[in-house]
């Protein structure tokens, strides 16, 4: 679900300036999956500027206000989602854990870093939905510790149905202040983009595991 049309509008204009989001249509990267793929993201860019950092935190603080009220504590999913969780918690006055990817081989053996306690209601913050797996687990790790986990903010999805569906089926609540759909209208008002690239795009969203095979 995306929120503010002129807010996500704005934060891929962002992406695209900063080249955290990478469109390349005609010379397709290669995801670890396997997949072809027109287009590349790494959110954890934004760190690197002041101005877009902050206002993306702050588009999170209001989401996060408008969707899903204060919760008790913050958790950022590895490792996208730390830095710009910590933020969050930090503006919002709010404890801040983090779940790792996997339990840890040694010591305590930890998926969640931090403290949080049974029953207390959380808002995972991820930088980056694809299919919603990985940051599935973490609302799993929530779970099971006790949390009540209101829901999941991310900065950007590519709104594949797979994902759609896994976060329909582990019936968690999932936000994005921006998405693929917009994305792609804001490249193609500020010419990163022709019209002639619009029908691979789309293509791709919709099959991206037998786009270009």
């Amino acid at each position: 679900m995306k929120l503010n049309e002129e807010s996500a509008l704005k934060i891929a204009e962002f992406l695209l300036q900063i080249k955290a989001i990478k469109l390349q249509p005609e010379k397709p990267f290669i995801w670890a999956s396997g997949w072809n793929s027109p287009i590349y993201c790494d959110n954890r860019i934004t760190l690197s500027y002041p101005k877009i950092r902050t206002f993306i935190r702050q588009e999170f603080v209001r989401a996060i206000d408008e969707k899903f009220g204060k919760p008790d504590v913050i958790a950022g999913v590895a490792t996208g989602g730390i830095a710009q969780g910590a933020l969050v918690a930090q503006e919002l006055g709010l404890p801040f854990v983090y779940i790792r990817s996997e339990a840890k081989k040694h010591g305590l053996t930890n998926m969640i870093e931090g403290v949080v306690e049974k029953g207390q209601s959380v808002v995972v913050i991820e930088d980056l939905i694809s299919t919603g797996g990985s940051s599935l687990k973490a609302v799993e790790a929530l779970r099971e510790a006790g949390c009540d986990v209101k829901g999941m903010a991310a900065i950007f999805t590519y709104g594949f149905k797979t994902a759609n569906d896994n976060f329909k089926k582990a019936k968690c609540k999932l936000i994005a202040l921006s998405d693929y759909e917009t994305l792609i209208k804001q490249a193609l008002k500020s010419n990163y983009i022709t019209e002639k690239n619009l029908k691979s795009l789309k293509d791709w969203r919709e099959n991206p595991a037998e786009w270009r095979k």
